[in-house]
This record gives C-alpha cells, structure tokens and sequence, in this order.
C-alpha cells in the first residue's frame, strides 16, 4: 500500500440488512448473514491502489450486522472552497478515479461532493466501494447513491431490498455511465454560481436539462464546458459515454498532457522487475524527517494503531455515531393474533450514516516517540557463512525472550520486525537466507503470507501460470469440493463468505487441474484454508504457495492409490515415538491404539483439520523452516502433551479422547518438537517414497529450499553408506528406526577419508550425544570395532524374561539412558531385537545401524585394540 504521508485515517460506519431465522439455503444450512457476504467481497478492495482513489485498509463486523469500514485519504479543510479554476483538472481526474475502477469492474454509484476530496489540489475519490461490497445495495436496508445526483434511469427503478417479499426480481446494476450522470451534475454545481440553480436544474425536468443550460447560463461558460456538460447530462444511457470514452475527449486536449498514465506498483512473484521504475527522491533531505512514521505503509500503520490500543468500534462509538439502544425500544408496541406487529417506527440506525470519523494517531506516535529512527531503515549486511544474530534481537534482546503472543502484541518489537521484513522481501530472493534467518526468530503476523511464499520457495510470474489453468470447465471432484467447502474452518467469517467459497473452489480446481497425475483428497480443503486466509486477494499466490508446500511435506500422499504412502509414513511415526517415548509407545501398542486410528488426518492436513487457524498460523512457522520429516516431530510432542491421559487409559477411552481432542498449547508444542527434532538422527526418518532430489534448474516444479533445522536426508548425494530401502512388511517388523552409517560417522565425529563423511554437517554445538553398542562376540569386537563404542554380547543381556541383567557393561549402558544408543551387529536380526529389548524396558532414543558392521568395515574407520603386555 502507499505511505501514509500527511494523509489521515478515516473511519465510517452502517448496518448490514437482517436475514429471517427461520429460513435455510438450499443445502439445509442457515442463511449466510450479509454482514459476512460483505466481509468477504470488501477484501478485494484493499487491492485497489490509485492516486485518485482513497485506500480501503480494512473492515469490522460488530454486533447485529453493524460494519464498520477504515479508509486512509486526505480529509478536506474547513477552508477548502471548490472555485470553477479547477472544473477540468476535477472532471479529468475523477474519470481517472471511475476508469480505473471500471477495469476492476465496480462503479461508485455513491459520486457527490461529499465523496470528491482535494490531496494538495489533487482529487481523490472516497467510499467507492459500497456499491461493492453491498452487492449492489441488495445486503443493506438504505439506497447506494444521493438522490440529487442520481441518473433518471436508476431513479426510475426505484429502491430495492433483498429483505422485502414482494420483491421477486433484482434490477440490473448500475454500469460505468451512472457515474458520469453523476460528474456532470456535480461539474454543473462546480459551475453554478448559486446553488438555487441546481433545484432548478432538477425541477426543470430531465428532458430540459440541454434547454436549460443554451439560455442564459451557458453565455457564462466555454463552449467546451457545455459541451461536456451535454454529454455527461446525456438522458438516454446508451447514447451517454462512459468514463474511459470522456477521458479521450477533445475538452481535455490542454490538460491531459500533464497526467501521467497511472502504473500499479510491482508486487512480490511479478514477470516484471521491481526495480524497472525505481526513482530516488529529488531531496534526499526528505528521508531525513523525524515523523518516520509517516513513511511506512498504510497497512503497516493501520497494524500499529490497534496494537497500540486502537479500537475502531469504540473511535465510532465515542463520537454517537454507533448509539446503543435497549432491547425494550425495540419491541413493537403490539401485535395481532397472525403475528403481525404495529407501532415500531424504522431504526434509523440502519439507515447510512455518511459521517466519516478522523482516527487520531497521537497514541501510536507518544508509545513509538523513543524508537531509534535507525529503525525504520535497518542496515542488511551482507550474508554471513555462520548463522548471524537477529537484528532485532540486538534492539529488542530482552523481547525476543518473551512468549510469541506477547512479542505478537507488542508494538515496538512489531514495528522493528515489520520494517525489517519489509525490507527483505522487497530484495527476496537475493535476500532469501536472510528472510530465512530472521524466520527462526519469529514472523511478523501482517506479512505472514509473503515470509512463507519466500520460505517456500515461491517465485516467477505466478499470475500468469494461475490464470493459464482452466478453473471453469466441470470435473468430476466439483462435487466432492462443494460439499467439502462448507465443512472447512467455517469459524472464521472471512473463509465462510461466498467470496471465500468461490475462491475456495478455485484454488483447489486450479490445483487439481494442474496435477493431472494426483486426485482430490478430502482434507485437501483444510490443507488450503492457511493459504487461502493470509492471501485472500491473492488466489495465484496461495495456489502457488500450496503447490510448493505439497510436494516437500505430502510428496505422493495425493495419489489416486496412496496407501503405501502414508502406511510407510505411519510405520517411520511409530517408529519415532518408540525413538523418543518408548513407555508410551510400548503403552499404546499392548492397547492396539496405532496411527492408523488418529494420525492420518493429523498428516494428510498437516494439523490443519485439527487445530483453528491461529494455531496453525504458530506451527506453520516452524514447521516451514524444518524438512519434510519435522512433522514427525510435532506428532510426537502433541502425543506427549496427552501422555499422562493415555497411559492412563485403554483403548476406548483413547479413542473417545481423541475424537474430540483437548486443547493443545501450540507454543509448548512447537519448542519441543524443536527439542525432538535435533535429538533425531537425519537419516532415522528415511523414507523411500519422500520426494526425490531435483536439479534446481527444473521448470515444471518450484524450486526446492533448504531448510535451516536439517537438510533433507533424500537430498544427500547417495552412497554405498547410504540407508537401503526396506520393503513395507520388513519395516513394519522393525519397532526402532535405523540410522545410516553416513550418519553414524558424523554423530560419532570420526575421522577419515572425504568421501565418506556427510556432505552437509550439522553444527557441532547441536550434535546430540551418542552411544555405540556392539554386541558381537567378545572375541569379534576385539578383532576392530568403532572408536568409542561399547561391548555388550547379545547373548549375555537379557533373560529369559526380557529383562535387563545386571552386569558392569548394563550398567554402563544405563548410565547413557538417556543418550541416542545406536545398535550394531553384523546380523540385523540380532540387532533389531536387541533394540526391541531395550525399548521394552523404557530405554529411549534406541536406533539400529542400517547394514551393520558389514557395511562399516569398507569404511577402514574401525579400530583395534592395542596388545596387551
């Protein structure tokens, strides 16, 4: 959005039309309240940027339908008076104004003086958008436009409210002309030099309108003048011109060579570059000012001011323009035997109130008084090899610490983040590392959209890709969506609006279309909603932010026959929590409570059909910077917030708890699964259906991004050391994960040639600690082993019971409980039921080294020990 500059916010106000209770759609469902409808269609407002247009930033829904609506423009001045100097700059560049909307495709039907205001002699249109956002007038109870400026033909048709019976059929809307009648009345009292004239004008008839203006009063006026007036005054619609048509006109030949056509700014994921109409200030003085403020968008004030206690409803509200009433007022003074009620007057709140309130900014301005003005233009330097330390953890140290719901309402800490993405995601993707090191800190909320796009690899001309896919022509999943759409976070008023259904269906008909080897899952819809919220204007980003994000967290999970897929996944999920939690999972398994029976919709949706939106909001951020296995790790903690309940309880009950699950804290969720996430060995999470390593040049797919938790383990170049794929009946058996020998050369930091050591190594301050069991032979370990591992013989262990026997090396075997204790043996099969030993008795983070010693002795890393003399 454009700066805010000397421009004011400006805040107005009115009812949204009532629907009966007791009537239902043709689904079955309750009625869609209009105050929801013109929720969603007012978003596509805040998309439209002009110079001769005010900027809607956003909309409320308060109580029984009341809508109140923020705008940013230039207030007029008490002293501004409107002289006949300016009728051709005014004529041009409010047809500037209804020509740009008009390509939107919206009119103002609502044009009059009150809505025509001067920005240092510039015009601007206000409140262009009701007509919209109403559709057409039928959500509200009160007419779209002033009377006095009204063409004859809207005039003829007279009120119409969707709320009224009697009416069956809508009149059509009103197209672009309406506006010009509307600009030649408002030109013609530019003109007039009393107002008396204009009730003249409009008792004299329509039909005498040209008559009107050749007598007397048009000897006052340039021919030119009279000549617009005629054809903005034109009666019959279809001889009328339209805005577009009027700019073209001779009348303007002198003063349109001083406009330059308008260019809408480039945006993020554009064909063109950003920087092809970059211009410096003539002043560089100008940037030196001390209201910074004043520079940043106006969205990005808008978010300030409500952190900083703004309220909207209650600015309304404390100055009567939204007046309370009691609920005794409102009753009708009686009623007949039919129900029929008499003697209550209409509510004149329903009716529009055209007030426009002024916001004050002076508590935003006293709370951000002490910010550093370095702030507001943060240094970006230049990329380091290590991971630097946030800049705004060097502001705001003491901030960062704070929980993330806190720094979220926070407004310095949120100025200071805001102006720094800003910033980065202006210079994405050269800035790309660094939008991904300021992401482990936090994401600002009002870009949250944008910072996963970058995170997720997003870029080149998205639009054109979006509008290239045919979302019109039926298929056969169009059913399967409709029912679907209803049923998906219909909570949040924006995504239950018609314009969220619509938008809805197109974003998932786009992606089924242009996946032609996938289907249409259910959840799919609930895997979209993230996406479809933070870019509700925006349908091409948040169906390129969908296409990026399946295939690295739910590769292949979308196949018409998937359930290799998501068995392998739910067999790798056991796995982890008997790694992580082995009483717990030996707890669940004695039960018969598997995966299959709670999990699938957990990863199918990514926690989406699970959680509301604001808590997908919190885990998406952490789970965008891990690899396709950290979902693993958020499973395991939201297992280990219930784990007191489930061990607590059998089959039954688990299943009576999570069919309706308890309330999850987000944030505790998050942090351990961070914790459990670098307590895991990469290739522990293996999987043969994960999605394979692409070359960054192919054009068919986004690109892939890396991952500051851990690289993908499927992008590491593969080697003999590498895992091997088992087959699904094999790793179903197996109740720990295996680790590769690639991994265990790193974890135990052995030395050796190049090749052998892991391509990408995790920082050495992350390494969980890690144990070596052998238990081979006495006799083969002596003959080489792994430098620092321990001896424990299979056979010597356990007793006939499973239990662990007492002996030197179990215990030095319990003193690295809680350490990652990797099993090897040149049988697997002794191996892996070793491992299921040592679960049974609780032991966690047990592993098995995929190959054995078989696959380490090619390393020439095993050692020997020295004779003894």
């Amino acid at each position: 959005m454009q700066p805010l500059r000397d421009a004011e916010l400006g805040a107005s106000t009115f009812f949204a039309s009532p629907l009966p209770h007791d009537v239902c759609g043709s689904n079955g469902l309750p009625l869609t309240p209009n105050s929801i409808k013109i929720l969603g269609r007012f978003q596509i407002l805040k998309t439209i940027t002009h110079p001769r247009l005010c900027q809607y930033v956003d909309i409320t829904r308060g109580k029984h339908g009341m809508m109140a609506f923020m705008l940013y423009c230039n207030m007029p001045k008490k002293d501004q008076v409107w002289s006949s100097q300016i009728f051709y700059s005014v004529a041009y560049e409010v047809l500037e104004g209804l020509e740009f909307m008009n390509k939107h495709g919206m009119v103002h039907r609502a044009l009059s003086p009150n809505n025509v205001l001067l920005d240092c002699d510039k015009v601007k249109l206000a409140k262009f958008g009701l007509y919209h956002m109403t559709d057409h007038g039928a959500d509200v109870d009160f007419p779209i436009g002033y009377p006095s400026y009204l063409p004859p033909e809207v005039i003829a048709q007279g009120c119409f409210y969707s709320s009224n019976p009697s009416i069956i059929e809508a009149p059509l809307p009103s197209g672009p002309k309406t506006d010009v009648w509307s600009l030649g009345v408002l030109l013609f009292e530019l003109c007039a030099v009393r107002s008396q004239m204009l009730i003249f004008l409009r008792l004299a008839g329509f039909d005498a309108l040209p008559t009107f203006l050749s007598p007397s009063f048009s000897q006052e006026l340039p021919e030119n003048v009279q000549a617009l007036l005629r054809k903005c005054l034109t009666f019959l619609p279809s001889k009328r011109p339209t805005p577009a048509e009027l700019l073209g006109d001779s009348v303007f030949e002198s003063i349109s060579c001083q406009y330059t056509p308008y260019q809408s700014p480039v945006r993020l994921f554009a064909a063109a570059p950003r920087c092809a109409h970059l211009q410096l200030p003539e002043d560089i003085s100008e940037l030196c000012k001390e209201n910074y403020l004043a520079e940043r968008a106006i969205d990005e004030v808008y978010h300030l001011w409500c952190l900083a206690g703004g309220d909207l409803e209650k600015e309304l509200t404390n100055q009567e323009i939204i007046q309370s009433k009691p609920p005794i007022c409102t009753l009708p003074r009686f009623i007949l035997e039919d129900g029929e009620p008499f003697g209550q007057g209409r509510d004149r709140s329903f009716l529009l109130d055209d007030t426009t309130v002024t916001l004050s900014l002076n508590q935003l301005k006293n709370r951000l008084k002490d910010v550093a003005g370095e702030t507001y233009y943060p240094l970006l330097e230049d990329e380091q090899p290590s991971l630097p330390q946030s800049n705004s953890s060097n502001e705001l140290s003491a901030t960062v610490t704070l929980p993330l719901i806190i720094r979220e309402r926070d407004t310095e800490y949120q100025l200071t983040r805001i102006v720094l993405f800003d910033r980065l995601l202006k210079a994405y993707p050269y800035k790309k590392n660094q939008v991904w090191k300021e992401a482990r800190v936090d994401i600002p909320p009002l870009l949250r959209g944008l910072a996963w796009a970058a995170l997720l690899g997003v870029e080149g001309d998205i639009r054109s890709k979006y509008d290239g896919i045919d979302k019109d022509t039926p298929i056969p999943t169009d059913r399967q969506i409709e029912v679907d759409i209803p049923r998906c976070h219909q909570y949040d008023e924006l995504l239950s609006s018609p314009q969220g259904h619509i938008k809805f269906r197109r974003v998932l008909k786009a992606w089924v279309v242009s996946h032609p080897d996938l289907v249409y899952w259910q959840g799919l819809d609930s895997l979209c909603a993230p996406f479809l919220y933070l870019n509700f204007s925006n349908e091409a980003l948040a169906y390129a932010c969908m296409s990026a994000f399946i295939p690295k967290y739910l590769y292949n999970f979308f196949l018409k026959d998937n359930s290799h897929v998501i068995q392998e996944y739910l067999t790798v999920f056991s796995q982890m929590i008997a790694f992580h939690d082995p009483e717990l999972s030996n707890h669940l398994n004695e039960i018969g409570f598997i995966p299959d029976l709670y999990a699938i919709p957990w990863f199918l949706t990514m926690f989406t059909h699970v959680f509301p939106l604001h808590k997908i909001f919190h885990l998406w951020d952490t789970l965008l910077l891990g690899n396709s296995s950290f979902p693993f790790c958020i499973g395991v903690a939201i297992l280990q917030q219930l784990r007191d309940r489930l061990l607590a309880n059998g089959f039954n009950e688990c299943i009576l708890l999570f069919s309706d699950l308890p309330e999850i804290d987000i944030e505790r969720c998050v942090r351990e699964s961070i914790n459990l996430f670098c307590w895991t060995p990469k290739s522990a999470t293996y999987r043969q259906h994960a999605q394979p390593n692409k070359p960054a040049s192919d054009s068919n797919s986004f690109r892939k991004t890396p991952s500051y938790y851990s690289s993908e383990y499927q992008d590491l170049t593969k080697t003999d050391l590498s895992r091997e794929p088992l087959k699904l009946s094999e790793l179903k058996a197996e109740v720990s994960p295996r680790i590769s020998v690639e991994d265990l050369i790193d974890l135990c930091e052995l030395s050796g040639p190049a090749y052998f050591k892991t391509p990408v190594k995790r920082a050495r301050t992350g390494k969980p600690k890690i144990l070596a069991v052998d238990i081979r032979s006495l006799e083969d370990f002596s003959r080489g082993h792994i430098p620092g591992s321990i001896n424990i013989p299979y056979t010597s262990t356990f007793g006939p019971e499973g239990e662990l026997l007492q002996c030197p090396v179990t215990s030095t075997l319990a003193g690295y409980r809680f350490r990652v204790i990797v099993i090897l043996s040149s049988i697997m099969t002794n191996a892996t039921t070793f491992a299921t030993h040592l679960l049974k008795v609780n032991f966690p983070r047990v592993c098995v080294l995929d190959g054995g010693m078989n696959k380490m002795k090619s390393t020439g890393l095993l050692t020997v020990p020295s004779p003894q003399i």
